[in-house]
C-alpha cells in the first residue's frame, strides 16, 4: 500500500485557487471521481476536522480557565443551569397547523428554536464540565426529542407533501414517495439542525451510546443526504441568496463530518460546490449584498464554516477562501456599521445587531484587512433567537484573544457601493460619530423593500431618520400582500408619496442612474428613480444628497420632478423612531445627546406628522412617526429642498 505522501505525488489533482468554482470545475473537468481521489490523497484517519492539531478534551478543559473565554463561557454555564431546571417544549400538531390555518408562525418557532438552545447549551457544557452526568442526561434526551420531530422544517418552509395534499397510497409491492412523506423536504433549518447534530456526534462520540449514535446517522441520511441526492433538484440548488449557502453549506458540512466513503462524499460535495458557485454569482464586484446585513451574516457564515472543514479536509487543496469574490464579500461587514451596535439596515435586517466574533476573527487571519471592532459589540450567547449551533461553536471555538484585546470602534469611512447603489458615510470628530446612509437600486431585491431613494441619519448612537427593517414574518409577509406592511412598501420609507401613489414593485423600478462622489469633506449622491413609481405622467424624479462633514454635518436634499401634467398632490415624507417636536419654527427630532433641525420653506411646504404602528421582526409593536411635508403648490416642474442639520 502506497503512503499518503506517494499517493498526492501521483495525484493528477493538484492544488489550485479557486477564482470560480464552477469555471475551475470546467478548467480542470474536476468531476466527482477527481474530487473523490483528492480526499482519498488527504485521508488522515478520521482525524477531527475541529480539532486536527490535538486533543478536543484538552483545549476544552484549557479554556474553561482561561480569563480570555470567561464572558461567553459564563452566559453558557448560566443558560444551562437554567434550562437545567425547565421541561423540554413540546412541538404539538396544535402548534404546527397554526401557520396553515393563519399564517402565523411564531407559536410554533418559539419551541422549536428552544430545542435548538437545549441541544447547543448542553453539548458545550457537557464538553466544558465533563464530569457532569445530569448534563450528558439533558443532552442526550435532547437529541432523542430531535431525531424525534415529525419534520426538522419549519412550517412555514413545508409545503406540501404527500400527506398534506391527499389521501396517501401504500404499497408492499413496490416502493412509495408516500413512504418518504416530510423527509423530501430540505429547509433552511432542516439543513442547520443535521448540521449541528453531526458536528455533536463528533465532538462526543466518546461519551454517547450507541443507539444515540446511529440514530443521529439514519435521521441525517433519511432527512438530509437521501432527499438531498434523489428527490430534488430543490429551487435554493441554484438560487443567488442565503438559502443556497445556509442549505448546501450545512449538507457538505454534515457530510464531511459523517460520511467515510469517498465515493458518497465526493457525490454530495459536488453538488454542494455548485450551489456555492451560484450563491457566489448573487455578489457583485462590490460584495455587497441587498438582503441586508443579517443575511450576509447568515448565508456568508454558513459558506465559511462549510468551506473551512473543506480545506482542512483536503489538506488545503480546495481552498475556496483563494477566490478574490469571497475576500470582498468578507469586507462587506465593516459597511454596514453606524456606531456601536446600529447597523444599515437596508431590507430585512434588524436596526441593531452584535458581532459574531468567531466568524470576525476568523475572516481576519484569511484577510488582514478584515476590521476587528472593540469586543464590547460582540453576540452575547442567547442574542441569536434561532439558537444556530454553527456560529455559537465557533464564537468560542474561532476566538482569538489577542485580536479582542485589540478590537476598536468603528472608524471615518466612506464606502460607496457600486453595484448595489449603497453610500455609507461615517464621519467622526471630537464631538462623536455621524453617519449618513443612502441607497438607489431596485424593487426586486432579495428581502426586497420598495425603497430606491431612501436614507438613514445616525448622530451619537441614535438614529433619527431610520429603515424600519424586518416587520414579522408571516404568510403575508412573504406573499401578495407584503407591500402593504409599513416595513416594506414604500409608505415606510423617506420617499416621496407622488400624486397619492407609492412605489410598485418589480426589477424595472430602479435607479436609473447613480453617480457618486466621495471626498474628505463632502460627498454627493444622485439618483433618477421615477420608474420606481411606475407612472407615465411623471418624467423625471431626480434625488440629490449633499453630505457636509462639518463639526456639525448637514445633509442637504435636493428633489427634482417633472411631470407630462401638474399633479394634484406632491408629498416627502421622512420616517424616524423619534417624536418630533414641532412647536418651534423648525421641525426638531431630539436625540439623547443630539437634535436634529428639518429646515425648509414654509411658504411652499407644510409640515404634517402621525403617529404610526408596526409589528417589529419579534412581533412587539413599535411606534414610529411619519413627518410629511405636503408641497402646497404642486407644478409640471418643480423643485424641494430640505436640510437636515445635527445640533
Amino acid at each position: 500500500m502506497r503512503s499518503n505522501r506517494a499517493r498526492r505525488k501521483a495525484s493528477s489533482v493538484q492544488r489550485v485557487a479557486f477564482t470560480s468554482l464552477l469555471s475551475y470545475a470546467a478548467e480542470v473537468h474536476m468531476d466527482r471521481n477527481q474530487i473523490a481521489q483528492m480526499l482519498r490523497d488527504h485521508a488522515d484517519g478520521g482525524r477531527s476536522l475541529l480539532f486536527p492539531a490535538g486533543d478536543s478534551a484538552q483545549w476544552w478543559s484549557r479554556i474553561g480557565q482561561a480569563e480570555a473565554y470567561r464572558p461567553v463561557l459564563h452566559e453558557i454555564r448560566e443558560v444551562a443551569e437554567a434550562l437545567l431546571r425547565l421541561p423540554a417544549p413540546e412541538l404539538t400538531y396544535g402548534i404546527f397547523r397554526l401557520f396553515g390555518e393563519k399564517g402565523s408562525r411564531l407559536e410554533y418557532e418559539r419551541p422549536y428554536f428552544e430545542m435548538r438552545k437545549r441541544l447547543n447549551t448542553f453539548t458545550l457544557y457537557a464538553l466544558l464540565e465533563p464530569e457532569r452526568e445530569d448534563v450528558m442526561q439533558a443532552l442526550q434526551e435532547t437529541i432523542w426529542a430531535i431525531c424525534n420531530e415529525y419534520t426538522w422544517c419549519l412550517p412555514a418552509h413545508v409545503g406540501t407533501t404527500p400527506e398534506t395534499v391527499g389521501e396517501a397510497a401504500y404499497s408492499l409491492q413496490e416502493p412509495s414517495a408516500d413512504l418518504q412523506g416530510n423527509a423530501s423536504m430540505i429547509d433552511l433549518f432542516s439543513a442547520e439542525t443535521g448540521f449541528a447534530l453531526s458536528e455533536i456526534l463528533r465532538l462526543t462520540e466518546h461519551r454517547l451510546p450507541l443507539l444515540l449514535r446511529n440514530r443521529i446517522r439514519h435521521e441525517v441520511y433519511r432527512r438530509l443526504f437521501w432527499p438531498y441526492m434523489h428527490q430534488g433538484p430543490f429551487s435554493w440548488e441554484t438560487a443567488t441568496h442565503n438559502w443556497a449557502a445556509v442549505c448546501a453549506g450545512s449538507i457538505g458540512s454534515a457530510a464531511l463530518h459523517l460520511m467515510t466513503d469517498e465515493d458518497d462524499l465526493s457525490a454530495v460535495l459536488e453538488k454542494v460546490l455548485r450551489t456555492m458557485d451560484c450563491y457566489l454569482q448573487g455578489f457583485k464586484a462590490d460584495g455587497a449584498t441587498t438582503e441586508g446585513y443579517g443575511y450576509w451574516y447568515y448565508g456568508f457564515g454558513f459558506f465559511v464554516f462549510f468551506a473551512d472543514l473543506l480545506k482542512k479536509r483536503t489538506g488545503g487543496a480546495m481552498n475556496l477562501f483563494s477566490n478574490e469574490r469571497v475576500h470582498r464579500i468578507a469586507l462587506f461587514q465593516q459597511k454596514c456599521f453606524m456606531s456601536g451596535a446600529s447597523v444599515v439596515n437596508f431590507s430585512d435586517s434588524l436596526p441593531e445587531a452584535h458581532i459574531h466574533m468567531g466568524l470576525t476573527h476568523y475572516l481576519n487571519r484569511m484577510y488582514p484587512d478584515v476590521f476587528v471592532p472593540s469586543y464590547s459589540l460582540r453576540t452575547g450567547y442567547t442574542e441569536d433567537h434561532c439558537s444556530r449551533w454553527a456560529t455559537a461553536l465557533r464564537n468560542v471555538l474561532w476566538h482569538r484573544p489577542e485580536k479582542a484585546a485589540d478590537g476598536q470602534p468603528w472608524g471615518e469611512a466612506s464606502y460607496f457601493l457600486e453595484d448595489a447603489q449603497w453610500l455609507v458615510s461615517r464621519h467622526r470628530n471630537e464631538h462623536g460619530i455621524y453617519c449618513f446612509a443612502a441607497k438607489g437600486g431596485h424593487n426586486a431585491e432579495p428581502h426586497n423593500h420598495n425603497d430606491v431613494g431612501h436614507f438613514i441619519l445616525h448622530a451619537a448612537g441614535d438614529t433619527f431618520l431610520a429603515d424600519l427593517g424586518s416587520g414579522m414574518y408571516t404568510q403575508d409577509y412573504f406573499g401578495d400582500a407584503r407591500y402593504s406592511y409599513l416595513c416594506n412598501g414604500s409608505q415606510g420609507h423617506s420617499v416621496p408619496i407622488v400624486n397619492g401613489r407609492v412605489q410598485q414593485e418589480g426589477a424595472q423600478c430602479r435607479a436609473q442612474a447613480a453617480y457618486a462622489a466621495v471626498n474628505r469633506e463632502t460627498e454627493r449622491l444622485q439618483l433618477d428613480f421615477a420608474s420606481a413609481y411606475g407612472m407615465k405622467e411623471l418624467k423625471q424624479l431626480t434625488r440629490t444628497f449633499q453630505w457636509h462633514k462639518k463639526e456639525q454635518p448637514v445633509l442637504e436634499l435636493e428633489d427634482t420632478f417633472v411631470f407630462n401634467e401638474t399633479p394634484d398632490s406632491l408629498i416627502e415624507r421622512f420616517m424616524t423612531m423619534l417624536e418630533p417636536d414641532v412647536s418651534g419654527n423648525d421641525l426638531v427630532i431630539p436625540g439623547r445627546e443630539r437634535r436634529l433641525i428639518i429646515r425648509y420653506d414654509h411658504e411652499r411646504l407644510q409640515p404634517h406628522v402621525q403617529k404610526l404602528e408596526y409589528a417589529d421582526h419579534f412581533g412587539v409593536q413599535q411606534d414610529v412617526y411619519a413627518i410629511d411635508f405636503k408641497v402646497l403648490q404642486p407644478e409640471k416642474r418643480c423643485k424641494v429642498q430640505l436640510g437636515f442639520q445635527f445640533e
